[in-house]
């Protein structure tokens, strides 16, 4: 059981200033464990660590798998694996993605929730779609304390704002106060951290979560049982996604382990028409020119009639083309962030 609190954090777009300007508040002392997902590229090392450390006192790293948790540390997820919380120390692990990302927000506070429960304090900084809502209700339901970045004084609004409307957040502030609140509330959580309400089907399912992350198998570890079968299909696999509530908000999550927001579907979604689409206006276009080819041919073969038609099809075809071109176009109108856009944006 750790016996010191611990704050994880989230942030994904604009979040490395975020994260700059929040460590730059932290006293030398900090008397928590500080753990941090921030959304990143698998495909390039990170240096997040070496720029947390350079901005305020705390030392920042890439933990290794199975080191311990100490308070006053800062551990970075490093890229494309998972960061959870493990008995007393970290694990590094590269279970299923999670709305797309790995490292995501949601499996580092669902664990954290699990082992330290009401000695816990989840913070939602910037970022778009809606990573670390789930993980911040996890962690409220565990008795722990959730912080919010007020969403007009974030760089992308969007992961505050689906936080603040799906858990009853304790606190919403601009980031130049966060150091400070930080500090007071793991102060105060030393002398009296809060109570858990969680039930226990909501710790099963908590275990079964935290498990997948962990790479247990997901359909022995009981991935079924999170909820109904859905008539959707993972954008990952096509498995079959199955359909969890959470307060006001349904979740998925596929027998393979790969989970999703309804907001992370729908952006999926709005990608994939926009591919199908350009792929379909392609297709169009070849069959144009292969038409004005063909009508080419029946002109030099004397058939004006026959050339007549083809072309009149090509044109038919051509006309097509730019409805479909249009709808590529406007598929992301689809995306949440857009929906949120004034109509003059």
């Amino acid at each position: 059981m750790i016996d010191f609190p611990l704050v994880v954090i989230g942030a994904s777009a604009g979040g490395v200033s975020a994260l700059m300007k929040l460590c730059a508040q932290l006293p030398s002392d900090f008397p928590a464990a500080i753990l941090v997902v921030q959304h990143m590229s698998p495909a390039y090392p990170s240096m997040l660590p070496r720029i947390l450390s350079s901005a305020g006192l705390l030392h920042a790293i890439h933990p290794r798998d199975g080191q311990p948790l100490h308070p006053g540390l800062i551990y970075v997820a490093p890229p494309d694996h998972h960061l959870l919380v493990k008995e007393q120390t970290v694990a590094l692990t590269r279970g299923p993605k999670e709305n797309r990302s790995r490292p995501a927000v949601n499996p580092l506070f669902r664990s954290a929730a699990l082992i330290a429960g009401a000695r816990t304090i989840g913070v939602v900084l910037t970022g778009n779609l809606d990573d670390g809502t789930s993980g911040l209700y996890a962690i409220k339901q565990a008795g722990g304390l959730a912080v919010v970045q007020d969403p007009d004084d974030a760089e992308y609004s969007s992961m505050p704002q689906s936080a603040l409307g799906a858990v009853n957040v304790d606190h919403k502030v601009p980031l130049n106060e966060m150091g400070t609140l930080l500090t007071t509330l793991v102060q105060d959580m030393l002398r009296s951290p809060g109570q858990s309400s969680m039930t226990a089907e909501e710790q099963r399912r908590l275990e079964v979560e935290v498990g997948i992350a962990s790479e247990a198998h997901p359909l022995s570890y009981g991935v079924t049982s999170l909820g109904p079968p859905s008539l959707l299909t993972c954008p990952d696999c096509g498995g079959t996604l199955m359909q969890l509530k959470e307060g006001t908000v349904t979740r998925f999550q596929c027998h393979t382990g790969h989970a999703y927001t309804a907001n992370s579907l729908l952006s999926h979604v709005s990608e994939s028409i926009e591919e199908k689409a350009y792929t379909v206006v392609r297709t169009l276009e070849e069959a144009v020119m292969l038409l004005e080819l063909l009508s080419e041919q029946r002109q030099n073969q004397g058939d004006a009639h026959g050339a007549e038609m083809l072309r009149a099809r090509a044109c038919e075809v051509e006309a097509s083309t730019q409805g479909v071109r249009t709808l590529a176009l406007d598929s992301r109108t689809l995306r949440l962030e857009e929906l949120k856009r004034p109509p003059s944006e």
